[in-house]
């Protein structure tokens, strides 16, 4: 085939073809400019965006204070990466990958710094006594879900989501291939679901706070606008718990928070209050 793409003996950084993250990608890793994170008041500081993997962290944290648990107030800065705020030397000093989200625990003398999403959740689960069991069986299902969903996830966004949304053209064979997979797992949470009220069973619990900013936000149609495209019809056990969890008062506040995009009245840039989520829910026509 005369456009066939050979690879050169070395891959350099030229050979990178962009897309809308291309500006922010190295093959490099490490703070680029000096500045130190901000902090408030609270003992726990999340520093994210309200991407779906954001998105984990924020829900958890309001399940949590809708629980009683005034120990996980919070204050949440945002970091737009976009701009590059995850290479500063402060968010590289809590998350030396630089993605977010990243948390830093000052409930005792020693700061703790928890980076990765799954493990952030892990965090916040076994410190606060909520949304994981204690029993071993039940226990152990909740983690083999929340595992899969890290494993699974880059999948729908790095995969699906890069080449349907986000890549400079429209490339068939990675956009059938990656559409094959995200479908292959709708399916398989599906059957999972048509026996479980929730993710792991008929508790709701840190597995299904993973799962729902993916696959509940792409089954109603609030990620990469590939609801149709992908037939999320045909998985009603998926639709069922989809919109199940998305009608939970802490989910609505929580995937809203370090929000910079969307409708005026789902965009919290920061919070630091119950209030900051309360006044922009407000808006809500």
């Amino acid at each position: 085939m005369a456009n066939e793409y050979v690879p050169p003996k070395v891959w350099t950084m030229e050979d990178e073809n962009g897309g809308q993250w291309a500006s922010i990608n190295r093959p490099d890793s490490g703070a680029r400019f000096e500045r130190e994170l901000p902090i408030g008041n609270h003992p726990i500081q999340l520093y994210s965006m309200g991407t779906p993997n954001g998105q984990k962290i924020t829900i958890m944290l309001e399940e949590l204070l809708a629980q009683g648990v005034v120990e996980a107030e919070y204050d949440a800065h945002l970091i737009r990466i976009g701009d590059s705020d995850q290479f500063s030397s402060g968010f590289v000093g809590v998350n030396p990958n630089s993605k977010i989200p990243a948390l830093v625990d000052f409930s005792d003398d020693t700061p703790i710094n928890v980076f990765e999403s799954g493990a952030i959740l892990l965090y916040l689960a076994e410190k606060f006594g909520h949304f994981l069991p204690q029993e071993i069986m039940a226990r152990t299902r909740v983690l083999n879900w929340l595992f899969w969903l890290q494993g699974s996830a880059p999948y729908l966004g790095g995969g699906f989501g890069h080449f349907y949304a986000y890549a400079p053209e429209k490339f068939e064979y990675p956009i059938n291939r990656f559409s094959m997979e995200a479908k292959r797992q709708l399916d398989v949470l599906d059957k999972q679901l048509a026996n479980n009220t929730y993710i792991a069973g008929e508790e709701y619990s840190i597995a299904d706070i993973a799962i729902w900013p993916w696959y509940g936000n792409l089954m109603l149609g609030k990620l990469y606008d590939a609801a149709e495209f992908l037939d999320v019809e045909s998985y009603p056990n998926l639709m069922r718990w989809a919109k199940s969890v998305a009608a939970r008062s802490a989910v609505q506040r929580g995937r809203i928070v370090n929000r910079p995009f969307g409708e005026e009245w789902e965009q919290v840039l920061e919070r630091h209050s119950a209030e900051d989520i309360d006044q922009v829910l407000s808006l809500k026509p």
